[in-house]
């Protein structure tokens, strides 16, 4: 899969495009943008700016394979995505092309938008959304606070741990979350009480976009399940804690989870995330090995991705002394006990049918150490052990005006680094 379009010596002709930490001319992500007349269309970002790829069809820019994906592409990608890997390469190749030629420039600087005149939108009209598990860090920190003896369930280990979201209320970044309301009870309380989130944490995870589906009752092989991936992106899943405490049992996330999920923006292929495959880390003596409709030989060789991953918090006080955000964790997604392809394959097993345009969460990704902890459950152990940030504010759970980042960067030796593009949400107050 690596090719030309990875070639690092590459340059384009976009100005501060090949300096930018996110959208250098390797990265070439997919998305929904829109400029003041409002009507939505499909778009890639090159440093920034963005091509309205749209206008590119229309003016002959793009041929053969690549003018299918984009007409494929309305106000969504999921037409797109539903093509599959070969015509999503064909459009990065001849965007590739037209954005190092510099004969190409005058034709196509007429479709470029500044980043900062536009908005973005949802990539895809999700149809479902399933929310995994699969960060064994997350879920061992989890399970030490409420379960100090046996943090894992037994089928952590075997099983890609799932459970459906709330497709609805999945936003796109920058939009703003409003903490929500719900019933709350702490343990020295006798009742529950109805009112705001006490408790409002953010869960940094990767989500999957997916391309091609599969026929209802016909499982899709792992050996083949990268192929039904159209990309990446960023995924905030905020919790309400103390919501989740007292709803959760016996049927796990309802209302501490579906009030908001937040995506970043842009699509990041496969094809992008290439040079940047990794083999999966193996399996700590004596974990078993995954079962058979979970193994594959080359997804274990190149099925994780060697991402850099961080969150910032920026509160309101900070903003209004001109203070920099302060960093809360620094991690990396091959802390992921299971694969991107062995989720899909695991969710299709039992002949559950995927759609393009549906959207996973990896679950909370964590390192081993407090340093690259994903949500601030584990870094305050569950509210008992406050934060003291550098301005001297403290923090056990988000406040009203809290400003939450996610940042993800690929990087590798003798390779361009790429990155996922902004993902930072505010806390708005309950309604």
């Amino acid at each position: 899969m690596i090719d030309d379009t990875h070639d690092p010596a590459a340059r384009s002709w976009v100005p501060g495009a090949d300096s930018h930490p996110d959208f250098p001319l390797q990265n070439l992500p997919l998305g929904i943008f829109s400029v003041e007349d409002g009507a939505e269309r499909p778009a890639t970002a090159i440093g920034d700016r963005i091509l309205d790829l749209r206008a590119a069809l229309e003016a002959g820019l793009l041929s053969g394979a690549a003018a299918s994906a984009v007409e494929a592409a309305d106000t969504t990608l999921n037409g797109l995505f539903a093509l599959g890997p070969a015509p999503r390469r064909a459009l990065r190749q001849q965007l590739f092309a037209l954005l190092s030629d510099p004969a190409a420039a005058a034709t196509v600087a007429a479709h470029l938008h500044p980043g900062s005149a536009c908005t973005l939108h949802l990539p895809a009209a999700i149809g479902d959304y399933t929310d995994f598990y699969a960060g064994i860090h997350h879920a061992r920190n989890g399970g030490l606070l409420f379960r100090p003896d046996n943090p894992l369930m037994p089928n952590y280990k075997y099983v890609p741990v799932a459970y459906h979201g709330r497709a609805s209320s999945v936003r796109p970044a920058p939009m703003p979350v409003t903490r929500p309301n719900g019933q709350r009870k702490r343990p020295d309380e006798d009742a529950p009480t109805y009112g705001p989130c006490r408790n409002l944490d953010y869960e940094l995870e990767l989500g999957l976009w997916i391309g091609p589906g599969n026929t209802p009752g016909d499982p899709i092989p792992i050996a083949d399940a990268a192929t039904h991936i159209a990309g990446y992106c960023l995924l905030n899943d905020w919790s309400a804690r103390d919501i989740q405490s007292w709803e959760a049992q016996p049927l796990g996330p309802f209302l501490a989870k579906n009030f908001h999920t937040t995506v970043s923006p842009w699509v990041i292929t496969p094809e992008a995330l290439a040079p940047f495959r990794a083999a999966q880390p193996p399996r700590p003596n004596g974990d078993p090995a995954p079962l058979p409709h979970l193994f594959d030989t080359a997804d274990q060789a190149h099925g994780a991705l060697n991402l850099e991953l961080e969150v910032t918090l920026h509160t309101e006080r900070m903003r209004a002394q001109g203070a920099p955000p302060a960093r809360l964790s620094l991690g990396n997604a091959l802390h992921l006990y299971w694969t991107c392809a062995q989720m899909v394959a695991h969710h299709t097993s039992g002949g559950c049918d995927l759609r393009p345009g549906d959207l996973f969460g990896t679950g909370t990704i964590s390192t081993p150490e407090p340093g690259g902890w994903g949500a601030l459950l584990e870094i305050t152990r569950g509210g008992r052990n406050p934060i003291t940030l550098p301005n001297g504010e403290t923090r056990t759970y988000l406040e009203d005006g809290d400003e939450i980042a996610f940042h993800a960067r690929a990087r590798r030796p003798g390779r361009t680094p790429i990155g996922f593009g902004p993902c930072a949400v505010r806390v708005l107050p309950a309604r």
